[in-house]
């Protein structure tokens, strides 16, 4: 199936809804309070990322297409401090609001020794007050007609009121613009008119009032919530086992996923609020928009940190003639911005250097054994001008490109970056893996890069290697014979 994925770059999007801080804090436990049976948490660094409507920012963001954002948030230091995430993203934010008197919702996790120990929410449900929701009514009438599609992010925090939405799709309505929500709660019917919404299956269920438990109870459900809502179009999503659209002029229409191994679905909803805008955005029906917006989802729930999708992946997950392997490869930004959202979730990552030219049953087994002591695996290569110095003249036998292209290929392997010799430390010093693996046949002491991972609290684990062979082995008997 075709699609111009480069045409997102030449859409505007407005996206409205609850706005939040997601904060992470590290830390080490080493006692016990004596005040209370609980852990004291020694926090050594803390991070703020967007989270409710921010994801969704985050994911356009990625996709290259220009935003507009309306919102609220309070006028203490988080609200300071989400604006200021939202700056770096170089978006509109003239309709993001500060309200006096109102919190600005933040998460906060607490996470030691690659665990998560607490969540602390700060948040408010109260209504905007009336000033609030009158120059918000002035800022969408404003913007509606400079964007192709308007994205609503419900997460129940006060701000997509009925008022607010009726004024919003009466605008839209004169404008002819397309309005889509992920929605929040059990009742609908204040979407009513609405373009599309996009609940998953619980949700869905929770809507009509039944047990959605096979296919015959899920279209009843969704014809349910079409005549009850009122709205033009919904499409549930339902995880593993696709999407399904409904439209009242038409017969429900699946979509169904490609099995995959699924590592976290936060913020898959979000994924596939902002592909499908785009993609309708661009021109594309709303068939062909919700089949790659399944496509991104699927992209997202195989990823264990952060929930966004590029458009490289997006091109190589509709077109089967791309090379979906070399999206393993990534750089060293990319890499350290992988890392810190998987151990924001509590993952550990694993990371393994060296040559690997000319690979062998045993470098085979020792990746599978790496793998298996985190969540995520990370192998920076050598490239070809250390390996030449590490092991001499006629090294490497395979160049950079085709290690690369065989290490992606290894389900074992998550992550594949290429360092030059002198590289390697300032590598670890940026990713900071919580595990350095080995092979046995070097000591602790011998390991590169050990001292500066046991700094910052990581560890080196060396993995038993019982085989007798090696690269070096093999090129020396294919020369021989």
């Amino acid at each position: 199936m075709l699609m111009n994925i480069a045409s997102f770059k030449k859409c505007r999007a407005l996206i409205i809804g609850d706005l939040m801080i997601d904060e992470y804090l590290w830390g080490k436990v080493d006692r016990i309070s004596p005040e209370a049976p609980v852990q004291v948490v020694s926090v050594t660094k803390n991070e703020f990322t967007l989270g409710g409507a921010g994801n969704v920012v985050n994911n356009i963001v990625s996709l290259g297409a220009k935003i507009s954002v309306i919102g609220v948030v309070g006028t203490g230091p988080d609200g300071d401090l989400l604006l200021k995430q939202f700056e770096k993203l170089g978006i509109d934010i003239s309709g993001i609001l500060q309200e006096n008197g109102r919190i600005t919702t933040k998460k906060t996790r607490i996470i030691a020794a690659s665990q998560h120990v607490l969540r602390i929410d700060s948040e408010t449900k109260k209504e905007l007050s009336d000033n609030t929701a009158g120059v918000i009514a002035e800022f969408i009438e404003k913007k509606i007609p400079e964007v192709d599609v308007v994205l609503i992010s419900d997460y129940g925090k006060g701000i997509i009121t009925q008022k607010l939405l009726s004024g919003l799709l009466a605008v839209a309505k004169k404008h002819q613009k397309i309005v889509i929500a992920d929605p929040k709660g059990m009742d609908y019917s204040k979407y009513s008119g609405i373009s599309l919404i996009t609940p998953n299956k619980k949700e869905a269920a929770l809507a009509a009032g039944m047990e959605i438990i096979d296919e015959p109870t899920l279209f009843k459900a969704g014809e349910k919530i079409l005549q009850k809502a009122a709205v033009e179009r919904l499409l549930i999503t339902c995880g593993k086992d696709g999407m399904v659209l409904f439209d009242k002029k038409k017969k429900p229409h699946k979509i169904m996923s490609e099995a995959r191994q699924v590592y976290d679905v936060s913020g898959a909803g979000d994924t596939v609020l902002a592909v499908l805008g785009l993609a309708i955005a661009s021109g594309e029906s709303f068939e062909k928009s919700a089949y790659i917006a399944n496509k991104a989802a699927g992209i997202v729930v195989g990823k264990m940190g952060t929930a966004t999708v590029s458009q490289e992946e997006l091109l190589c997950a509709i077109n089967p003639r791309q090379d979906r392997y070399s999206l393993k490869r990534k750089t060293l930004p990319e890499l350290v911005a992988l890392v810190k959202e998987l151990q924001k979730k509590g993952k550990k990552v694993v990371f393994a250097n060296g040559c690997f030219d000319l690979l062998h049953s045993g470098h085979i087994k020792f990746f599978t054994k790496a793998r298996k002591l985190g969540d995520a695996l990370i192998v920076a290569l050598d490239d070809d001008e250390s390996v030449k110095s590490l092991k001499g003249r006629g090294r490497p036998v395979l160049n950079v490109r085709e290690r690369i292209q065989i290490m992606c290929a290894l389900d074992s392997i998550d992550y594949v970056t290429v360092f030059s010799t002198g590289e390697l430390k300032n590598m670890i010093k940026q990713i900071q893996p919580d595990i350095l693996a080995k092979g046995s046949n070097y000591s602790v002491q011998k390991v590169y890069g050990r001292e500066l991972v046991e700094e910052y609290g990581g560890r080196v684990v060396l993995i038993p290697v019982t085989d007798k062979i090696s690269s070096t082995g093999i090129i020396n008997n294919i020369r021989n014979a």
